[in-house]
């Protein structure tokens, strides 16, 4: 992916085209299909905030047999249709909406993505300068354009459409470089290719992985070995995706030239499209950028990264069976194949299929003895089921696998030193996280975690309290954190500040039933017993783990005596 100015995204939320979040059943949608079309709506809101796309469109489908003519009807059921990948079905349902509204909007972004789709460049580039450029089509329309123009051979044209993107906003120049490097490429204006690369991958930063994989594949092709090597080698030491360095490199070894990345003008334009949903992947404008995915697939259907931001996104949307389903189905000779996989082994988890998860990690971790990753995914996928000793052991072999650790492995001995922890192993917690510290300095989940278990035993106090409030001051509005500085003041016998940052804490998580327990306690020690019970009343609503329940029951019934035993630090 790029990197890009952010601020550009504020003119997209025009393309927030689907609200709502996931409340409702994930699984599945109603059991029956309502007989009314009144009824269809209404299962089709239900779905809809379950972003159940699929059977949300279904329902909408039968209330507009019923009533054809309802342009509200169209349109939703063109959105859904488009947000579940149905593309060639939202196509007459957006020939509808442009007869009546012209080609702005979605539908005709979907129009003018079907004729360069169809390699209708005239038509699509004619059509593109035509369309309004209001919203987010600032971006999409200028990309789609300069590959029509592309398609045409027509150079100049495409890199003066590139140069309209976002109203010439600069945040956008890494985004305009990448694609006149594409287009340059393309139509075989090769000197100029190479050196829109070489900028690319030459800056102060290395190379994003994707760019390195485009720049690459240029120079694999025009014999510029060493070019190559360096884009793959400078982009590895830095991003966590290292396969698609691996096979390039491998590739350079062996004398192997690559066939083009981009092939054609709807590669090109998919390219584009995948950009700009990458960007748009936050949660403000996730649906957008589920619509973007979705017609760079469409563009290009093996787009291997466009499946994995689908999948990605559906996850975040709690629908883990589509995740599931597009990891599996990227072709095992792509070099994302295999992230895909891991991913698919937690997919696998989210449904309740831990033991097939384990196994398929476990499977991964024999095919490639030399990798930590499917070790590093086992160990996490074991201790969020609390199988801490079990999990030990992954993080054990994981760590055997990384002879010199660098500091992005901090959070793997923070791992195991949790499980550690959790397994009742504290000598061996205590040297993990102290070399999660040593990888990397004022890491906060390592400074409250440490901290945190160090005030629990009575150790290390002014030091251990000075590392919770450095975790604090790097991340103020975590919640779990705020909860240990405040639980480590009432730790140590200070319950008015206690108290005072356990309220802040539950303003951050007001529904969490731990910090509700936490502020309970403190308040009964600085004398407000009325509000104490209060809390404690708050976190049984808010379901605490069985083995609390009995101790909030008690103190609701007898108030306070000592000070409660052993609490386990927050955020691990």
């Amino acid at each position: 992916m790029l990197r890009l100015d952010r601020r550009f995204l504020a003119v997209c939320s025009a393309l927030m085209l689907l609200s709502g979040c996931a409340t409702a059943d994930t699984r599945g949608g109603p059991a029956t299909p309502p007989r009314s079309a009144l009824g269809s709506y209404l299962a089709a809101q239900h779905a809809q905030v379950a972003h159940d796309y699929a059977d949300a469109a279904s329902f909408l489908d039968r209330a507009l047999s019923a009533d054809s003519s309802n342009y509200d009807l169209i349109r939703r059921t063109f959105l859904l249709r488009v947000s579940d990948g149905r593309i060639a079905e939202a196509v007459p349902l957006a020939q509808r909406i442009t007869e009546i509204d012209g080609r702005s909007g979605l539908a005709g972004l979907v129009l003018l993505e079907q004729e360069l789709k169809a390699g209708k460049f005239d038509d699509a580039a004619k059509d593109a300068q035509a369309m309004p450029r209001e919203g987010a089509q600032r971006f999409s329309v200028p990309l789609l354009l300069a590959w029509s123009q592309a398609g045409r051979g027509q150079l100049g044209p495409a890199l003066q459409a590139l140069d309209t993107m976002g109203g010439g906003n600069a945040g956008l120049a890494p985004l305009r470089d990448l694609h006149a490097a594409l287009i340059q490429d393309f139509t075989d204006h090769i000197d100029e290719a190479a050196a829109a690369y070489t900028k690319l991958i030459g800056g102060a930063q290395p190379p994003t992985w994707r760019v390195a994989e485009l720049a690459g594949n240029f120079f694999e092709r025009h014999g510029r070995a060493e070019d190559a090597r360096r884009a793959y080698t400078r982009s590895a030491a830095e991003n966590a995706l290292t396969d698609v360095a691996t096979a390039g490199i491998a590739r350079i070894d062996k004398g192997v030239i690559p066939a083009r990345l981009i092939a054609n003008p709807a590669d090109g334009a998919a390219e584009g499209l995948f950009d700009l949903a990458g960007l748009l992947n936050q949660r403000e404008t996730v649906d957008a950028s589920l619509v973007y995915a979705r017609l760079a697939l469409d563009l290009s259907p093996n787009f291997a990264l466009a499946q994995m931001l689908i999948a990605e996104i559906r996850d975040s949307q709690e629908r883990p069976a589509d995740a599931l389903a597009l990891y599996r189905a990227i072709d095992s000779k792509s070099p994302y194949y295999w992230m895909a996989q891991l991913r698919a082994a937690l997919e696998l988890d989210a449904l309740d299929k831990t033991n097939d998860a384990a196994a398929q990690l476990k499977t991964m971790a024999a095919e490639r003895p030399s990798r930590a990753e499917p070790l590093v995914e086992l160990g996490d996928v074991l201790r969020g089921h609390k199988r801490f000793a079990e999990a030990v052991t992954a993080y054990d072999t994981a760590i055997a696998r990384t002879p010199n650790p660098q500091a992005s492995d901090w959070r793997l001995f923070y791992s195991r030193g949790v499980a550690l922890e959790r397994s009742n192993q504290w000598p061996r917690a205590e040297a993990d996280l102290k070399h999660a510290l040593a990888l990397q300095a004022d890491q906060p989940l390592v400074l409250n975690y440490l901290g945190y278990s160090w005030i629990d035993k009575g150790e290390n106090l002014t030091e251990a309290l000075g590392m919770i409030k450095r975790a604090v001051e790097l991340r103020p509005n975590d919640g779990y954190i705020v909860d240990s500085l405040g639980w480590a003041y009432y730790r140590t016998g200070d319950f008015s500040h206690a108290a005072e940052f356990l309220e802040r804490a539950i303003e951050l998580l007001p529904e969490d039933p731990t910090i509700n327990d936490h502020l309970g306690d403190a308040y009964w020690r600085i004398g407000r017993t009325a509000e104490a019970r209060y809390q404690w009343r708050r976190a049984l609503q808010f379901l605490p783990e069985p083995d609390e329940v009995k101790g909030i029951q008690v103190k609701l019934d007898q108030g306070l005596g000592a000070v409660p035993a052993s609490t386990t630090a927050r955020g691990g």
